[in-house]
């Protein structure tokens, strides 16, 4: 018997002449690879032949490039492995430096908000103002942090934001004192401030309806509250600064804008009446007055009476829910998020060095 086609890979298959034309064949891959490597046997199947001349054994051709091509295949397998592995492992170790040093900065800005709530105003417009500068046609602008620059926060529509920039800038030095993976991009701080104020907005509700009681508030929070639905825009952390301000007129004033302008601008980059309506309170200092302005909008009302409803139930869940979707979707307009953003290489341990 012969195969000519066989010669071309003789390290991968071996074939055996079976006694009976009737049973298969069986031969181990031999070993390429450290003994943790999986060992596969390949399986060929023989058929009789209906040549009278010929009485050899008879392998199909198709059936051995079938087994040729199988042990090529787990090889590949086998050989990528430890590859796999590596990249699960180093994916998990970054995970878990991103979520630690996210505890940091939410503990430092949760720290600073209650100590100051009068910040909860400025900081829930200052990110709206930074991410609404969007343009869809160009895609330009958005949550870039740039209206930490002097030209963009002093134009009319960021008046009264200072004192949430200056706060930012002091925390910002506590959090870059710790991190281990860069500081942090204004983008985000600005973003996760947002985040953090509207936490304490929540919470301050929880406390009114347990009747000022700041124990009971925090377990009506923890226990009903909104905090697992904030995984989305946990996971969008890594935007980058830009590096001018920018263009002008892209923002409303609110305190000066027409409901009409204001749904023109939500719409513009994405966002209905419902969003508008559920983001009252990143719209001005006074929420109620807010409303009641958007109320007398017929697209906006029945939003707004939804979220007035929700806001006296035990958990809010309405309103919470629809304003974290709506805040996730804003902080990351026109963002390319980077991952990898603050991770940092593991400093390997010397096992020789070790003393036992």
């Amino acid at each position: 018997m012969g195969f000519s086609f066989l010669s071309t890979v003789p390290r991968l298959l071996t074939i055996v002449p079976a006694p009976s034309l009737t049973t298969t064949s069986t031969a181990p891959v031999a070993p390429r690879y450290p003994s943790h490597a999986p060992q596969v046997l390949i399986r060929c199947n023989k058929m009789e032949t209906d040549v009278a001349a010929e009485d050899d054994d008879q392998f199909r051709r198709r059936d051995i490039l079938k087994c040729v091509g199988v042990t090529i295949g787990l090889e590949l397998m086998a050989s990528s492995g430890s590859f796999v592995k590596n990249a699960s492992a180093a994916d998990l170790i970054q995970r878990r430096q991103r979520s630690e040093f996210q505890s940091s900065i939410k503990g430092t800005l949760y720290t600073g908000i209650k100590g100051n709530p009068d910040l909860i105003s400025p900081l829930l417009t200052l990110a709206l103002n930074d991410a609404l500068t969007y343009d869809k046609v160009t895609k330009s602008g958005g949550p870039n942090g740039s209206i930490r620059f002097s030209s963009e926060s002093s134009r009319p529509e960021n008046k009264g934001l200072s004192v949430a920039l200056n706060f930012l800038e002091e925390a910002k030095k506590e959090i870059d004192s710790f991190s281990k993976g860069g500081p942090i991009s204004y983008a985000d701080l600005i973003q996760y401030a947002a985040q953090s104020a509207t936490k304490a907005t929540f919470l301050a509700s929880a406390i009114r309806k347990c009747g000022g009681n700041e124990e009971k508030g925090n377990l009506l929070y923890s226990a009903y509250g909104s905090n697992g639905q904030w995984g989305l825009f946990d996971r969008q952390f890594g935007r980058a600064d830009t590096q001018e301000p920018d263009p002008e007129g892209r923002v409303p004033q609110w305190d000066k804008a027409s409901v009409k302008e204001m749904k023109d601008k939500f719409s513009a980059i994405g966002l209905g009446p419902r969003q508008l309506a559920v983001m009252s309170a990143f719209l001005g200092p006074d929420q109620a007055a807010t409303e009641t302005l958007l109320a007398t909008d017929p697209d906006v009302s029945p939003w707004v009476q939804k979220y007035q409803r929700s806001r006296e139930t035990v958990s809010q869940t309405d309103y919470e829910v629809d304003l974290i979707t709506a805040l996730t979707k804003l902080s990351t307009l026109g963002q390319q998020i980077n991952y990898e953003a603050y991770t940092y290489p593991v400093q390997k341990v010397d096992l020789s060095k070790l003393k036992l």
